[in-house]
């Protein structure tokens, strides 16, 4: 922590919530004073914040959130208004800017529009002024739902080379199981690496106010933590929280990283949404995992989904666990029809050949 020079900082809608249930300036103002302590600190930091939303519901005096998911971006689109003009003014009041940025998944698959994105937020902090990200919900369908901004802070963690990734909640870090059902709950101060048992700490969990909300939280620690960046799951509403872990306090739940993945890798496994899954045998499991070897066509078993060359997909073993993410070098129709056959043999059956590997080793990351 007291090395950390770049650090992201998501921040939750509940946290910025006052007892109304309201986006509360003083709140944003909060934040915008630990900002300012860490810039004087000579740190950067990118603020990936939720309340677009809320700020919608406030304005248009709404008790409810929609069903339609039409009517929740028409609220994501007048309260991103609100929401940055709160924002300016708590940052302006300490003397800080901040600049908007509205993101897309698209925004992250491309990577001409990606490398963009890298160029503006690196202006942005040389000019010390703070980007301000959000995910671009008026226009985003899938992207509109729980948990949305944790992974967004973990792409944007590793597209801007962070040092840190904090994301804050409304509860004290992972628990080793549901704190409002259990008094025992013990709160896990450490987490070397994320397995099964980790995310079964979090499974069905889907509000902020049971376990942690963490199953999203997990999935942005595992992401960060495959480019080498740690994340820690903190409550965001504890006096100077943020200052306090930089200074080196240790709060809520820590997630260490593992060993940091190449860009090309990361791009494999995190900048595409996976459209397809290819199930394979023991052979093919233990030399993907164990031996750092491609994924040939001899060792699939089955596929699901319909994917095109060129696209991600999971690879499953023949127990239905996720070993491997990567980019297929053929189509899920080419593979139904080559699945089994030695890779000399592509050629014979589909009468072409781009590769002899379905999945390259280079273009693929172990999960």
């Amino acid at each position: 922590m007291l090395r950390a020079k770049r650090i992201v900082i998501k921040i939750g809608t509940s946290i910025l919530l006052d007892r109304y249930k309201r986006v509360s300036i003083d709140m944003i103002r909060n934040f915008a004073r630990q900002v300012k302590t860490l810039n004087d600190m000579k740190r950067e930091v990118i603020i990936v914040s939720s309340g677009a939303i809320a700020c919608g519901m406030e304005t248009l005096n709404l008790k409810k959130k929609p069903k339609e998911i039409e009517k929740r971006q028409a609220l994501a689109s007048v309260g991103q208004v609100l929401l940055m003009k709160m924002y300016m003014d708590a940052f302006a009041w300490e003397k800080m800017r901040v600049g908007q940025v509205l993101l897309t998944h698209e925004d992250i698959k491309s990577k001409d529009r990606c490398l963009n994105l890298m160029n503006t937020l690196n202006s942005l902090l040389s000019m010390d002024i703070i980007p301000i990200i959000n995910e671009n919900d008026a226009l985003s369908f899938t992207e509109i739902k729980f948990g949305d901004n944790d992974n967004l802070s973990a792409l944007i963690a590793q597209i801007t080379d962070a040092d840190l990734l904090l994301l804050l909640c409304d509860v004290d870090g992972l628990y080793d199981k549901d704190p409002t059902k259990h008094p025992d709950a013990r709160l896990i101060r450490l987490i070397e690496k994320i397995d099964e048992s980790v995310e079964k700490l979090a499974e069905g969990t889907k509000s902020e106010k049971s376990v942690g909300g963490m199953i999203s939280k997990i999935e942005a620690a595992k992401k960060a933590g495959y480019y080498g960046i740690p994340t820690r799951v903190i409550r965001g509403d504890i006096e100077n929280i943020i200052v306090r872990v930089i200074k080196g306090e240790e709060p809520g739940t820590l997630f260490l990283p593992s060993k940091k993945i190449s860009r090309r890798q990361w791009w494999a496994a995190f900048a595409y949404k996976t459209k397809g899954t290819v199930w394979v045998d023991e052979g093919a499991e233990a030399a993907i995992s164990n031996h750092g070897k491609s994924l040939l066509p001899s060792g699939i078993t089955k596929t699901e989904g319909d994917f095109r060359r060129g696209e991600c997909i999971e690879v499953n073993n023949n127990k239905g666990t996720v070993i491997a993410r990567g980019i297929a070098n053929y189509s899920s129709t080419d593979v139904n029809k080559i699945k089994g056959l030695k890779s000399v043999d592509i050629a014979k059956k589909l009468g072409y050949k781009y590769t002899e590997e379905i999945i390259h080793r280079d273009n693929m990351v172990i999960i």
